[in-house]
This record gives structure tokens, sequence and C-alpha cells, in this order.
């Protein structure tokens, strides 16, 4: 995993995110998410420098997985390097939950490290 990806994943893993269970590396439809809900069917999917070169794959590959009924949330490697706070309660979001509660400890609590 990149750094980024390794970050993200302490935020993530053993539900410490708002309870969400998330897996990393998922089969899904043919291709492979970064981090998958299944429970909320959601990915996250942390885009590199790399991913400027493949704009149309990936505008093909998040049409794919939505209409297999998947929400797909794109960051940058910078977003959860600098800002993992907001994209973590942009995750939380996306999966039906408030942010704010989760922010004020009522889903959670913030992961260490992550302000």
């Amino acid at each position: 995993m990149t750094v980024p990806e390794q970050r993200l994943w302490r935020a993530l893993r053993d539900r410490r995110l708002a309870g969400l269970e998330f897996r990393r590396q998922v089969p899904v439809v043919s291709f492979i998410a970064d981090f998958a809900c299944v429970g909320a069917r959601l990915i996250v999917e942390i885009d590199g420098d790399s991913h400027a070169d493949r704009a149309a794959a990936d505008q093909l590959r998040t049409a794919r997985l939505s209409a297999a009924g998947w929400k797909i949330i794109r960051v940058a490697n910078d977003d959860v390097l600098e800002n993992l706070e907001g994209v973590l309660m942009r995750i939380v979001a996306e999966a039906g939950l408030d942010p704010g509660a989760w922010r004020d400890g009522a889903e959670g609590q913030l992961p260490e490290g992550a302000s």
C-alpha cells in the first residue's frame, strides 16, 4: 500500500470509522476497489499522480461500479495526507450517517492522528 492508503486504512480498519466495516483490495464487479464498505455499498478510491493519465478509464470504472449499485468516492493522495479528517467526514456522509454527530462522538471517535 502507498503511504496515503496506509494512513486511510489505519482510520478505517476494525470498524474505527463510525462502526462502518471496511475491507481493502476488494473485488467488485471486474475491478479491485481500494476500500469497500459492503453494508453501505460504498467504495473509496485513492487517486495518486498516476490517475492523471487515466481519467477516461477511471470514469468508465466509476460508471460500471455505479451501475452495479455502488457509491464511489475518489480522493487524492494529498487530501488523505493533508486533510484526513475532511476525508473521513466525507466518507461518513456518503455512508448515510451524520458527519456532525460522528465528529462530536455520537458515531464513534475521530481516529487518533486524523485531525
